[in-house]
């Protein structure tokens, strides 16, 4: 029996890569929506080349209802990234899925796929500073054990910050 994941491909792919900066863009009006401006948090790209982290971009072939069938082309659906802090857990960075390719899993899917990167350059914690407005992200990290750690990070300050945490190592 066929998932909607299984023509779903992962990629890593360099933070400059087209598909990742059209995935950012999607992602920096989403925070224009909620909080009434992007983003502003500093992102080196470095940080997102192995061993110090890395983007993933997911694939769908059918992903892109308005794109033509002969078009044949894997469309860009949603992306994720970690990057290591100094502390040497790894952060979480950029979770996005296009909002016509909501409900289908995605997250969860390059969730696991960053896990498991990170768990492979040797992290053992991986952490995320996310906000209260993003219920449904705090909800799908929690399901996979991520429980409250102290604040950390740009928006440490603010409020509405909610901080993240988990051991890869508990990862069946």
């Amino acid at each position: 029996m066929s998932t909607p994941h299984d023509a779903v491909e992962i990629r890593a792919l360099p933070y400059d890569h087209p598909d990742v900066q059209q995935l950012v863009e999607g992602l920096q009006q989403l925070y224009v929506e909620l909080y009434g401006g992007r983003d502003d948090s500093p992102i080196d790209r470095s940080e997102f080349e192995l061993p110090r982290g890395t983007f993933a971009v997911a694939y769908d072939p059918a992903g892109d209802t308005a794109a033509s069938p002969a078009d044949d082309v894997p469309t860009p659906v949603a992306m994720g990234a970690w990057r290591l802090l100094p502390d040497g857990r790894a952060e979480l960075k950029r979770m996005f899925v296009r909002p016509d390719q909501r409900g289908r899993g995605l997250s969860r899917l390059v969730l696991r796929w960053l896990e498991q990167s990170a768990r492979e350059a040797g992290v053992v914690d991986m952490v995320i500073e996310t906000n209260t407005v993003h219920a449904e992200a705090i909800r799908l990290y929690e399901s996979v054990g991520y429980a409250p750690i102290p604040a950390y990070g740009h928006y440490a300050d603010e409020p509405e910050t909610v901080s993240l945490g988990r051991s890869l190592a508990e990862r069946d």
